[in-house]
């Protein structure tokens, strides 16, 4: 199954690779000693739309879990999976003139070969 915590309206900031990777260079050009950057190109993606891309993507039940349920469910993860994890890049954009043009994490997801993973990783 692909699972969510009660209703799913947590959030996880996301970013695509290959913008992360482009601030990791503006980062590392800048050089500036004890600077913290946000990778975040989408300050909040709704835990249960992750979950219902993946479950459409692997052909699984999306089912919303209680916080113990999440707990036996995501393990150690449960403290993430339940968890508001919005967050700016704001700052990161100004100082480093970033500016994310990768696809959403949704809209990722949707493109990922999930017969493809399968394979991999039962192999």
């Amino acid at each position: 199954m692909s699972a969510y915590v009660e209703e799913g309206r947590n959030r996880w900031a996301a970013a695509h690779v290959l913008d992360v990777a482009k601030l990791y260079r503006l980062a590392l050009e800048k050089h500036e000693a004890g600077a913290k950057y946000h990778a975040v190109a989408e300050e909040g993606v709704a835990m249960r739309d992750i979950a219902e891309i993946i479950g459409k993507g692997l052909k699984v039940p999306v089912e919303s879990l209680s916080t113990d349920e999440a707990r036996a469910h995501f393990g150690f993860l449960s403290m993430f999976a339940s968890h508001d994890l919005r967050a700016s890049s704001a700052q990161t954009r100004k100082k480093l003139g970033w500016n994310p043009t990768g696809p959403g994490l949704i809209a990722d997801l949707d493109q990922v070969r999930y017969s493809e993973v399968l394979t991999t990783v039962a192999s």
